[in-house]
């Protein structure tokens, strides 16, 4: 009980990215573009979904919870990191460190698995276009976003209350950019080894399973698109599938480095450009991919853009 006092009595110190020199300022201005240019990018993207009743379909409203998901990831990390450069601090509460731990682990386990049930969505568009409407009516759409959601929760909160359950009695600076699971570990005096080794496990079955889903449904998806007479219809299915798969790669590809290569095979920095990538780059570049090789987007985009400039002109 007294380690846990402990614990709880101080603030975690939080290393950073940028000190007081001309390349970090530069690289603090293009983290602050990426950031406003991430979320008003997911925030139009959002707009257009809600707004447009042409998008009103299922693939269009789980992206719709993607664009959410893009928008907690940056806003969680990105802000805190800013004050601390501006205010020459770097401290972070021991609740203002849980909070950010646990919204991160709900929204990188909801993402896990929203992008797969995206791939089953266009699995079911593709090769059972016949059957669309059924398989993935307003019901499912919300069963399957709701298991996304409910999903990240279960895991943060088992994660995060296990992880803050151990005692931190050695230094608490972190060699992080923000208080995420595997940076805090490494901080705690007690033998944290079966707890990182359930960790693995649960990696495990968080990103594996996903990605198995993935895989099959496109692996289906490849072989129906390559049965396909119609030119046209070929070109639409791939370009529809390829800004998942882009999406996909992205995302997964970090966190399968971060979450399921043991600590000892990555140093600290490898660390934090993996976890800015998935938390800043990722949610930045997700609107621009699916807005600039989707045709429905771009229409969309268009005819509001129309509206409000001949608004203006009245």
């Amino acid at each position: 009980m007294g380690e846990s006092n402990q614990s709880t009595a101080s603030d975690f110190i939080l290393m950073g990215l940028f000190s007081n020199t001309w390349p970090h300022l530069i690289l603090f201005f293009l983290m602050a573009t990426m950031f406003t240019m991430g979320l008003l990018g997911n925030t139009i993207l959002l707009y257009l979904i809600l707004t447009d009743s042409r998008l009103h379909t299922p693939m269009y409203f789980l992206l719709s919870q993607l664009s959410l998901l893009d928008i907690g990831f940056p806003v969680t990390t990105i802000p805190k990191m800013m004050a601390d450069f501006l205010q020459g601090g770097g401290s972070i509460s021991f609740g203002g460190c849980a909070a950010q731990m646990f919204f991160l682990m709900l929204m990188g386990v909801s993402e896990c698995a929203l992008l797969s049930l995206m791939s089953y969505d266009r699995y079911v568009a593709v090769c059972h276009p016949l059957h669309y409407p059924a398989l993935m009516r307003r019901q499912v759409c919300l069963l399957m976003v709701g298991t996304s959601w409910f999903s990240g929760v279960f895991v943060a909160s088992i994660q995060t209350s296990v992880t803050l359950h151990f005692p931190y009695c050695a230094s608490h600076t972190v060699d992080h950019l923000f208080c995420e699971l595997p940076a805090l570990l490494k901080l705690s005096c007690a033998d944290t080894s079966a707890y990182e080794l359930a960790l693995s496990i649960s990696g495990v079955l968080v990103l594996l399973l996903p990605i198995s889903l993935i895989v099959t449904s496109y692996g289906l998806v490849l072989g129906a698109v390559l049965r396909m007479h119609s030119a046209e219809a070929r070109h639409k299915a791939f370009t529809t599938c390829s800004s998942h798969i882009t999406v996909v790669g992205l995302f997964y590809g970090a966190a399968v480095f971060m979450y399921m290569v043991p600590g000892t095979y990555h140093s600290p920095q490898q660390d934090n450009v993996v976890s800015l990538f998935y938390s800043l780059i990722t949610p930045t570049l997700n609107p621009l991919i699916y807005s600039l090789r989707n045709r429905e987007v771009q229409l969309s985009l268009a005819k509001v853009l129309h509206r409000a400039g001949f608004r203006s002109i009245r």
